[in-house]
């Protein structure tokens, strides 16, 4: 008998490959989808009883394609799949399949489900929902906790989604140079979307698990694009930066900031892969944003303690990322950087003029706060920190900044106190 564990792993890693190849034959995303999921029933039962098969995705590939075929039949009231088995005994028809499956055919397969997902047409909610269900296989329901959305509105998005991808009347065929370099780009954006969705639920399991899958995704990326630095970088950056989630929060759940976070409980195995990786992407010497960032991100690993930072370094990687990505929370995170190396108020004036592009932005208020109680302004502070959580997006936020206020209240009773 074969371990459940070791299928549920072996279809896990086979799906972007399987499901690519039968979207490929079928050219329809939901009878690939279809097919697929029927090939795993049987693996389930017909690999508990007989062992695996010498490649479980050729399996997959074939018998979902047989299912599909019999699908598309039974519609048409023609004959039905062969039986148990038959489907059991795949050995010829699995050989020649495996040897088709060559590098070129499964980049191209999976590089075609990917692009799809991440069709132009759609938005960047249903892409990503999109990408977890086709490509992830996670479950409606795990995506719309995920999203913090009822199963029903979650179901109705994927399905608009595909029906959006069946209208555009989407080729099938590998695309050209200049169109697979822009569609690359969305892939990437969207990963790194979703590894965000994850990132900043804080300790919200149901949905911290995105980053997990981020991460799997952007390995899957690299392994089409080995020498692509920009999809190394990318993939650094969310290891190094998913490497401190169990330190960022506390018993209690509330936010742990970087500097009082205990760095033994970060993760030495996902540090030195980020570490290997963006060595190895600057030596390309094709700087982008995910290498820059993950450059900064490294900085931060590297240190043994929060005062061994190279804030210096830092400020410049975030001068070389506005130059590459002008942005204001980019000019917000160099702040940080600039309040560490000339002082609380050369990060507020760099700050200030950012107050109109930044007034929703709940990270504004908490920096400014900070920076004005390090000058000693605590009326001011006070009123940046009540903005903060007003916009906080989550309890443990919100939980942050009254660390704040209340530390301010403690103060200012203790000096009336005095008084």
């Amino acid at each position: 008998m074969t371990d459940r564990a070791w299928i549920d792993a072996a279809i896990t890693a086979a799906r972007p490959q399987a499901v690519g190849a039968l979207l490929r034959y079928f050219r329809d995303l939901d009878i690939a989808e279809e097919s697929f999921q029927d090939a795993c029933l049987r693996a389930m039962r017909n690999w508990h009883l007989n062992g695996p098969p010498r490649d479980p995705t050729a399996w997959l590939i074939m018998v979902g394609r047989n299912a599909g075929i019999d699908g598309t039949r039974r519609r048409a009231k023609q004959t039905a799949l062969p039986d148990e088995a038959q489907i059991s005994d795949l050995e010829d028809a699995e050989t020649a399949l495996v040897e088709r499956l060559d590098g070129n055919q499964y980049r191209d397969d999976v590089l075609r489900l990917l692009f799809i997902c991440c069709h132009p047409d759609l938005p960047a909610t249903q892409q990503i929902a999109l990408a977890l269900r086709i490509v992830s296989g996670l479950s409606v329901k795990q995506i719309a906790r995920a999203f913090l959305v009822g199963e029903s509105a979650m179901e109705q998005r994927i399905t608009r989604a595909k029906a959006r991808v069946a209208g555009a009347d989407t080729p099938f065929e590998t695309p050209g140079a200049v169109e697979r370099s822009e569609r690359v780009a969305a892939v990437s954006a969207m990963i790194y979307l979703v590894f965000n969705e994850g990132y900043s639920a804080g300790d919200d399991s149901a949905r911290a698990g995105l980053c997990d899958e981020a991460v799997r995704l952007a390995r899957l990326l690299l392994r089409l694009f080995q020498t692509e630095p920009e999809i190394m970088g990318l993939t650094a950056l969310m290891l190094l930066q998913h490497a401190r989630s169990g330190a960022r929060f506390d018993a209690a759940g509330e936010i742990v900031l970087l500097d009082d976070q205990d760095r033994t409980q970060w993760n030495a195995a996902m540090i030195a892969e980020g570490l290997a990786l963006i060595d190895k992407a600057m030596r390309h010497r094709r700087p982008g944003p995910y290498q820059v960032q993950a450059a900064i991100a490294a900085l931060h690993a590297r240190a043994a303690k929060p005062q061994d930072t190279d804030w210096v370094e830092i400020n410049a990687l975030y001068l070389a990322l506005e130059r590459l990505q002008p942005s204001p929370v980019v000019t917000l995170n160099r702040a940080v950087a600039v309040s560490r190396t000339e002082g609380p108020q050369a990060a507020l004036e760099l700050i200030e003029p950012l107050a109109e592009r930044l007034s929703g932005y709940f990270h504004f208020f908490g920096v400014k706060g900070a920076l004005l109680l390090q000058l000693g302004r605590e009326r001011e502070a006070r009123g940046a920190f009540d903005q903060a959580i007003a916009l906080a997006n989550t309890a443990a936020e919100a939980a942050h900044i009254r660390i704040h206020l209340d530390r301010l209240t403690r103060d200012a009773r203790a000096a009336g106190a005095k008084a």
